[in-house]
């Protein structure tokens, strides 16, 4: 896990697809249909929209996000953005009383610094692959590391492997980690599952009060069928403001998914993880 303020939505619904009329004239027959729409939950340091996009009309809603280390993880935000890709095309994985609410990308600022867009279409090939550009699109725009900005061990320098980074001036300092808060405290999700990169495992989430039961179900769901490794802990170095131990601290379960490296989105892997997450939540 190399790793207030608020905001009005705007909600843009898609076309539902059109029905269809059998050439034997029989009735006609609707389409699968994803209820999706997208609300803007806030804006980065410089001005860009953090987008929502949510899929099914259940009530047990679970959130899906990408992107908190922008460029530097660009990869998680990739896996975010075939996650939406392939609900809209397959809404039936979806059971009836769970909503998926996909945020592919909490650090737009830092994702455009190096892909030069915002856009899920993009071309991973032309990525830079200088370090140095990749390393300073991991911070948003005001050179925070938004994964040390959260409630839980909050302190201003952080660890980032050897390296001390931002924290930011207090807990919630920053836009984007203003508008994750807004949005959990009021919509309240079931779950949460984060994707970082990179060290190949689920990570369950704890804030000094120990793995709950249901997050706990959570990792080992995830982690049995993706195939990565499931750990009780992050425990390669100490890490303060960490987003999902701040979720575990308001009892939300939360998870860690560490893709196995920088570039690869590990998609066969990561839809197996969805799919069992999505089966745990339905009724």
């Amino acid at each position: 896990m190399f790793f207030r303020g608020s905001s009005t939505p705007a909600p843009v619904t898609e076309n539902p697809t059109p029905a269809t009329t059998p050439a034997n004239g029989a009735a006609p027959t609707q389409s699968p249909v994803v209820n999706s729409e997208m609300t803007v939950i806030g804006q980065s340091v410089q001005g860009r929209d953090i987008q929502a996009f949510h899929y099914g009309t259940g009530t047990t809603e679970i959130l899906f996000v990408g992107g908190i280390h922008g460029g530097y993880e660009w990869n998680t935000a990739l896996v975010a953005f075939k996650l939406q890709d392939y609900l809209k095309k397959n809404p039936s994985v979806i059971p009836s009383n769970v909503k998926v609410t996909v945020i592919p990308l909490l650090n737009p600022d830092g994702f455009f610094k190096v892909i030069g867009s915002t856009s899920g279409d993009f071309d991973p090939a032309l990525v830079t692959t200088s370090q140095t550009k990749l390393v300073s699109g991991r911070y948003n725009g005001n050179g925070v590391d938004l994964n040390r900005n959260f409630d839980c061990d909050w302190q201003a320098k952080g660890k980032w492997q050897s390296t001390t980074v931002s924290g930011g001036d207090s807990a919630f300092s920053e836009p984007e980690s203003q508008a994750m808060e807004s949005y959990v405290t009021t919509n309240k999700p079931t779950a949460v599952v984060v994707w970082y990169s990179a060290a190949g495992g689920v990570y369950a989430s704890n804030c000094h009060n120990g793995v709950s039961t249901e997050t706990n179900a959570l990792t080992q769901a995830f982690a049995k069928a993706s195939g990565y490794p499931a750990h009780q802990s992050f425990d390669f170095y100490a890490t303060t403001g960490d987003m999902t131990n701040w979720l575990a601290k308001n009892s939300i379960p939360a998870i860690s998914v560490l893709l196995t490296n920088h570039t690869d989105p590990e998609w066969t892997m990561n839809l197996a993880g969805v799919k069992a997450v999505l089966n745990y939540y339905a009724k």
